[in-house]
């Protein structure tokens, strides 16, 4: 089933999750049994992400270095056929330009649509580690809008009826000069075919509602998911500022550091905080709730047996 109409035909808002693929050397029941406690809450479908490959540098015997792509999870595709072997849960495999061709994105789709997925995610990812800027793969995608159009034209072409989801993100991405141009840009993905919006983790719910606000007031009416993720360590407070672009709000931060250096205590205002939050946005009416799980079980589960 595709997830608009899981959206569309719910009678009561749900919860979602993500996942990521393992690095290799886990076995598939290990993979399983790792998700397996969040099938108690019956989840509509589960976001697959994506990894591009990394690079490392040999070194040779005369002195110089060979540069070598390694890939150290699991892929996408692989996890999401292991998970629909046992679970009855519909799959949304991320798909991301970077490193990635057109060509790479047709053959995915194909086995995408031979496995029955028909979601999927469209992101642009991240750049390289080292890059300041993100650089697309010739022959690949610069935007998620392109890639949106690109799934659109193999549907055409090769037949397959994807349901695509796209980010977005209620405190602007970091790379837009101004949340106008964000939305525009947002706009874009949208006007190619994609059918919701899931949106980056925010921890003041205020960020959520004002952005829903903006998108509505430039033409965006798509369904528009928030994305919860609870903290659960002090380091957080740092790393997630850093690697999201988000703010953290002083009320939370407070009471993090008030808590430190007590690790279980720091996971547990993580655990209320993020309760909170998604009782106030059930009262508001959102449609669902997406839990950024970080392959981590036991937080999101006491969220989850609290809120729905």
């Amino acid at each position: 089933m595709k997830v608009i109409d899981i959206i569309n035909s719910s009678a009561k808002p749900y919860p979602s999750l993500e996942i990521v693929p393992p690095l290799g050397g886990i076995s598939k029941d290990e993979l399983l049994s790792s998700i397996e406690p969040f099938m108690e809450f019956s989840p509509k479908y589960i976001n697959v992400t994506c990894h591009r490959d990394e690079v490392e540098f040999v070194p040779l015997e005369d002195g110089t270095f060979k540069k070598r792509i390694v890939r150290r999870r699991v892929s996408e595709t692989a996890v999401c056929g292991a998970v629909m072997s046992r679970f009855k849960v519909e799959m949304v495999p991320h798909l991301i330009c970077g490193g990635s061709t057109e060509s790479d994105l047709r053959s995915q789709l194909q086995d995408l649509k031979f496995l029955g997925i028909s979601n999927v995610m469209a992101l642009r990812g991240d750049s390289v580690v080292g890059e300041k800027r993100f650089t697309p793969t010739p022959g690949g995608y610069s935007h998620a809008s392109e890639m949106v159009s690109g799934i659109r034209s193999f549907e055409k072409e090769c037949g397959g009826d994807f349901c695509i989801g796209v980010g977005g993100y209620p405190e602007k991405h970091f790379e837009a000069p101004n949340r106008e141009t964000d939305i525009a840009n947002l706009r874009k993905k949208v006007d190619e075919g994609a059918d919701y919006i899931i949106t980056q983790m925010f921890f003041d719910n205020s960020s959520y509602y004002d952005f829903v606000d903006r998108c509505r007031a430039a033409g965006i009416t798509v369904p528009i998911i928030p994305g919860i993720k609870p903290i659960s360590s002090m380091r957080q407070i740092e790393l997630l500022p850093q690697s999201f672009s988000i703010d953290i709000p002083k009320d939370l931060s407070d009471a993090i550091l008030k808590a430190s250096p007590s690790k279980d205590a720091t996971y547990r205002i993580g655990i209320e905080w993020a309760i909170a939050q998604c009782k106030d946005l059930l009262s508001h009416g959102v449609p669902a709730i997406h839990f950024y799980t970080m392959g981590k079980a036991r937080n999101v589960e006491e969220i989850l047996r609290e809120c729905f």
